[in-house]
């Protein structure tokens, strides 16, 4: 058992309240355990030049923490003039997450701007961040298709994310802070609802791992994800035979 009482391969408890911004076109606050962020998904008529004419759209993300998300301040990247690796790093890992699952070509020449803003954190922001894009973005592309701007809802699948690791010689699933810290080893595991692997990072902080190993955090992370993919899923009548998510009537759901 961990301090929060938790069994090694058990997740934290999970949250999504929708809807959490009244202006954005799509938005939610998501929970893991302690840590907790705002999505939002904002639509633009305009893609990056790169892709103009191209009836192509574009999904791209930014994510920050705020000052005080943490145990002690931090100052805001945007004071500082400079925006951190770290935050690079995970605002990429969102973008491609969600451009993953999604006919672009279906959207116009639209980008869709996922913003992830921790307001607390304790372990696995990135994570969550993941996991609450999906639904900003898959509800701002709902509300495109009810305005009759495009013609279907081109998301192929859910996609999440977990965290992995090796800590005091036991594999754990969902890391808070203080079990992050110190791990031997960290894998993150973005994948889509049926399995399919976006993305994997892992790394050994100032340790090695076997092939053994690797695959039993590679199984229990995907193992995990169908639990968030269904969670996700709580919010949107799929019709997949169609390419058709339709919203339900759903504000709230926990894990």
């Amino acid at each position: 058992m961990r301090k929060d009482n938790r069994k090694l391969d058990e997740l934290r408890p999970i949250k999504i309240q929708r809807d959490f911004n009244i202006h954005a076109e799509g938005s939610c606050l998501v929970e893991f355990g302690n840590t907790r962020v705002i999505c939002t998904a904002s639509i633009a008529e305009n893609v990056p030049p790169f892709l103009k004419g191209k009836n192509q759209g574009w999904i791209t993300a930014e994510y920050s923490m705020l000052p005080r998300a943490t145990a002690t301040r931090n100052m805001r990247e945007s004071v500082t003039g400079k925006i951190g690796g770290r935050t690079h790093e995970i605002q990429r890992m969102i973008g491609r997450a969600m451009r993953a699952i999604i006919d672009l070509t279906k959207i116009g020449e639209r980008t869709i701007w996922i913003d992830c803003d921790v307001i607390q954190a304790d372990g696995g922001t990135r994570t969550a961040s993941i996991v609450g894009a999906f639904i900003a973005m898959t509800d701002a592309i709902i509300k495109l298709n009810e305005q009759k701007l495009i013609n279907s809802v081109p998301i192929k699948d859910t996609v999440g994310a977990v965290s992995v690791g090796i800590v005091n010689g036991n594999i754990m699933l969902d890391l808070d802070f203080e079990e992050d810290s110190n791990a031997a080893v960290d894998m993150t595991i973005v994948a889509t609802g049926n399995g399919e692997i976006v993305e994997i990072h892992s790394l050994g902080e100032e340790a090695t791992y076997t092939r053994k190993e690797f695959n039993a955090m590679l199984d229990l992370g995907l193992e995990s994800l169908k639990q968030i993919s269904e969670l996700q899923k709580a919010f949107y009548e799929n019709m997949p035979s169609i390419n058709l998510w339709k919203r339900k009537n759903v504000k709230e759901a926990r894990l």
